[in-house]
């Protein structure tokens, strides 16, 4: 079954947000003003089955609430990177960040350009957010960039 990406809007808020907290992640921050920086990979049902979003800050962002459904290819979710970063150029940021706590996701990530950094090297803005506040809290997390 194909899988259509597009960008969230308002009206898929609730849908989102439901989506999201099944996956056991968090929500705080995801609101009708930031929902256009998220992307939903869907089925051709309209069935939600990926998500990406970004926190935006000035001139970078953090990558946030991956999320896919079990059974969607790697190529797919290669897809739904390849398209934030288009929504990331159109949104005028220059370099994406994002943290995991998963090591063996790196190599994915590096094979998509991404770079491993430092918690020193993070942006100072990132520690207004709660998000990375609480990542940072976590003693296994690492950081990679992308520059855009």
């Amino acid at each position: 079954m194909q899988s259509l990406i597009r960008k969230a809007g308002k009206q898929d808020l609730g849908k989102l947000t439901a989506f999201l907290k099944q996956a056991n992640l968090g929500t705080e921050g995801l609101t009708d003003e930031t929902v256009d920086y998220f992307l939903l990979m869907e089925d051709e049902a309209g069935e939600l089955k990926g998500s990406l979003g970004m926190e935006a800050f000035d001139g970078f962002g953090l990558l946030r609430s991956l999320v896919v459904s079990a059974g969607q290819a790697e190529k797919e979710i290669f897809i739904l990177f390849t398209q934030m970063l288009q929504l990331a150029k159109e949104k005028g940021m220059n370099s994406l960040f994002l943290a995991t706590n998963k090591r063996e996701a790196v190599s994915f990530f590096e094979l998509l350009g991404f770079q491993s950094v430092e918690r020193e090297e993070l942006p100072t803005p990132f520690y207004h957010s709660d998000h990375i506040r609480h990542v940072l809290n976590v003693d296994n997390s690492l950081f990679l960039k992308f520059s855009l």
